[in-house]
């Protein structure tokens, strides 16, 4: 397991072009404070930043030419790595939460059903919501759709409606979404 980190961790440091690995003719060179040097060869670079005791890493191959910067890269990479982590945190995947219920449903049941999904609404996910039909209530689409129209009622301040009530086969389905914050 611990050969495995290790190869991650070499590949990581192999991907970034640092030191003796900047093979460009001339380059042009930012120190610690992001300060333009001037353009050096190489190793006039690389001199100068074991001067200071830091590393000689390529920003940009894409300019001419190309830049390169006078930095700890240890720390760099750490850093890069603690922001990364950072935002990885602040990310919320938005999951869709589904909700069944039958046309015939009781004045309670309803309650229910609309409470939970305002507590998925609140925790910022989608919701599905489903009625389903058996056997002949099929012929009773239009009292669903009214059902599905009453909970868009009740729900209207906290959600959006991002796909309106359609039938699928033996169920008819609403998306719901909630709303955006308005800054």
């Amino acid at each position: 397991m611990s050969d495995k980190f290790n190869n991650e961790k070499k590949s990581f440091r192999d991907s970034a072009i640092i030191n003796e690995r900047i093979r460009f003719p001339k380059i042009r060179v930012i120190d610690v404070a992001g300060e333009q040097l001037g353009i050096f060869t190489p190793k006039e670079a690389l001199t100068l930043a074991e001067k200071q005791g830091l590393d000689l890493v390529l920003v940009s191959d894409k300019s001419d030419p190309p830049v390169c910067r006078i930095l700890d890269y240890g720390k760099y990479k750490f850093t890069q790595e603690k922001r990364a982590r950072e935002a990885k945190k602040k990310q919320h995947t938005v999951t869709v939460k589904e909700v069944k219920m039958r046309y015939k449903i009781d004045e309670h049941d309803y309650k229910v059903r609309v409470n939970q999904v305002i507590k998925f609404l609140h925790s910022g996910d989608k919701v599905k919501v489903t009625v389903n039909f058996r056997g002949r209530e099929i012929q009773h689409s239009d009292l669903a759709m009214d059902l599905l129209n009453r909970l868009t009622i009740d729900i209207a301040n906290i959600a959006d409606i991002q796909q309106k009530p359609t039938k699928d086969g033996r169920n008819i389905i609403m998306l719901l979404s909630p709303k955006k914050l308005e800054s």
